[in-house]
């Protein structure tokens, strides 16, 4: 096989290892199928000796075979052996695959929560659970009905063929005139059939990809009453899937009948020299009757290869682009020998950190330096696209610094094992993400061992108690998918007794309050004293009122600091500190 062909045969060798802890199951099934073709080829010898004896029969003849009776109930018996072991194959087959598929399922989805943040900004959330459906789903068919119908089909093939072989030399050699021509072209169209396959997954793909986000953003689509516009953009795309589909239709009809029409012209040739030979003598009518019946046996079995072959080509374009997700590097490789970290860190560093999303991309942060010292809040002010929460991420190393290095305890993140890292980092982001369980679930999501008082404290020191108390189920409430049954104060708080229950030495509060009103941020800035007591902090403020009493305050401009103090010592240069604080201020106090 040429090395062309040997990667395109790549995703089969792998997906065998998945089938691997099941062989024995899967080993059942096939010797099962292997059987039941066998006992399928022993219709047409058990047909040819009935047809010879009755022939000889008419002819005054007498028959030396155990007669029609007797062969009927053989072939009853052996009908009865063979949905036996259909009956097998069927059932271990079919759990073999769903085992497979199962199994593919959880590597791709365990292998995709490793990558880094940077991989989901490149990739649409859709497509790639287009892979994790439609495309595990044309997998599962290879597994678990392809194979062995491969196998069925081979036994047919090979064992029909050897049983031709022996009934007449000639005819099999006009009957098999036909197979080159039919390989030739089953090779030919399976490789365009191959991909399309993949082209019509992509564009699929793609197409719930934009689902996906008019979904989620079904108050933004309504208010800004874009209905038409996703619903034309979900068409289009699924109208090029269409297209694709259609010319793999156009591929698989031209394709199929080519080659059934092939083998029965071959057919028709065997039919007519045959009948040629029986004239002479020198075939038996009933062998004649047996050659046509497993001519046409090895006909379906060639048919059905080319229906398989195209099943093959499909299955192994969606085998490949699930392998290429499987494929995918995080761009933050974890170090061979991970640095430890001091039992409660807390002493974080920013040493001349630059940034850039990708390496052709305008850098958002630029030579940036200030410390946090164990249990200091530090504050991070600045214009709208400063930079503050790209400099914020580089805490839990969502991104690595392109420049410089962000130390903690002055351990570089990168030479500390990512888990262990963000096993000591709480993060309250402004928009809060809960998951569509119970309240108790959403708070227990960092500590899935905690009890349900250390669950309860969490959400008193969080100031949520109250409100989850009255809740319908209580700490049993299901919040809805990404909580939008609970109010953003609500979410907040529900955010802040998460961060609380698992205890982090490092905390980062990102503009936790921002989008709250004058009851609900009052009630969250309170938690959030409570959260930060004792732990450092850094804390991404956008109204300034709620960090003047920050130990520190960095303020950001275009992703360079321009200024660091306090803020009394802020407020009392002229910089863009004070220019802020009194624009907010004026905000603030104006009549409304």
């Amino acid at each position: 096989m040429s090395p062309r062909g040997l990667r395109d045969l790549g995703p089969l060798r792998r997906l065998w290892g998945y089938a691997r802890p099941y062989r024995r199951l899967l080993a059942g099934a096939l010797i099962a199928t292997f059987l039941a073709g066998l006992v399928q080829l022993a219709f047409p010898l058990l047909a040819r000796e009935l047809f010879n004896d009755a022939f000889r029969a008419a002819g005054g003849a007498e028959t030396p075979g155990p007669g029609p009776g007797v062969l009927a109930l053989i072939l009853v018996a052996a009908f009865t052996v063979q949905a036996g072991l259909n009956y097998l194959r069927v059932w271990w087959m079919g759990i073999v695959g769903e085992n497979v598929v199962a199994d593919v399922r959880r590597a791709v989805f365990a292998h995709l929560l490793t990558l880094a943040p940077a991989f989901f900004l490149r990739r649409k959330t859709g497509e790639i659970t287009s892979r994790l459906t439609t495309d595990v789903a044309t997998v599962q068919g290879l597994v678990s009905t392809s194979l062995a119908q491969v196998v069925t089909q081979g036994v047919t093939l090979i064992g029909g063929t050897a049983a031709l072989l022996v009934l007449d030399l000639q005819l099999t050699a006009v009957m098999l005139a036909v197979v080159p021509a039919v390989i030739v072209s089953a090779a030919f169209f399976g490789r365009r059939l191959r991909n399309l396959s993949q082209e019509v997954q992509d564009e699929i793909g793609d197409a719930n990809a934009d689902a996906e986000e008019a979904i989620a953003g079904i108050r933004v689509v309504q208010s800004f009453t874009a209905e038409a516009t996703e619903a034309d953009r979900y068409a289009r795309g699924i109208d090029r899937a269409l297209r694709r589909a259609v010319r793999r239709v156009r591929m698989r009809a031209a394709f199929v009948p080519s080659v059934t029409f092939a083998m029965f012209a071959g057919l028709t040739l065997v039919l007519y020299v045959g009948g040629q030979r029986v004239l002479t003598g020198a075939l038996a009518p009933g062998d004649l009757i047996a050659f046509l019946l497993l001519t046409l046996f090895i006909a379906g079995s060639v048919a059905g290869f080319t229906g398989l072959w195209a099943q093959l080509q499909e299955g192994l374009g969606a085998s490949r682009r699930i392998f290429e997700l499987l494929d995918e590097r995080s761009e933050l490789p974890v170090p061979e020998r991970p640095t430890p970290l001091p039992e409660r860190p807390g002493h974080l560093r920013f040493d001349a950190v630059g940034f850039a999303y990708a390496p052709d991309a305008e850098p958002v942060l630029h030579d940036v330096t200030f410390d946090a010292a164990p249990g200091e809040t530090v504050a991070l002010v600045g214009p709208s696209g400063a930079g503050k929460s790209t400099l914020a991420s580089l805490v839990p190393r969502f991104f690595d610094p392109t420049a410089g290095r962000v130390t903690l305890d002055g351990t570089d993140l990168r030479a500390v094992d990512p888990t262990a890292l963000r096993a000591t980092v709480g993060l309250v982001p402004q928009e809060t993400l809960l998951f569509s369980g119970s309240v108790l679930e959403n708070v227990r999501y960092g500590r899935p061992d905690a009890s349900v008082e250390e669950a309860l404290e969490a959400l008193r020191a969080a100031n949520a108690l109250d409100f989850v108390r009255a809740l319908a189920d209580g700490l049993d409430t299901r919040v809805g998918e990404r909580g939008l049954r609970l109010s953003g104060g609500q979410r907040q708080r529900i955010a802040i007794a998460r961060a609380l229950l698992k205890d982090p030495s490092l905390l980062v509060l990102d503009e936790a309050t921002s989008s709250l009103d004058g009851e609900s941020e009052a009630l969250v800035q309170e938690a959030l004293q409570r959260l930060m007591r004792g732990r450092t902090s850094l804390v991404i403020a956008h109204r300034l009122a709620t960090v003047v009493h920050a130990d520190r305050i960095v303020v950001l401009d275009r992703g360079r600091v321009v200024q660091v103090g306090t803020h009394a010592a802020l407020i009392a240069e002229s910089g863009l500190y004070r220019t802020l604080f009194e624009t907010q201020f004026r905000s603030a106090a104006a009549p409304a």
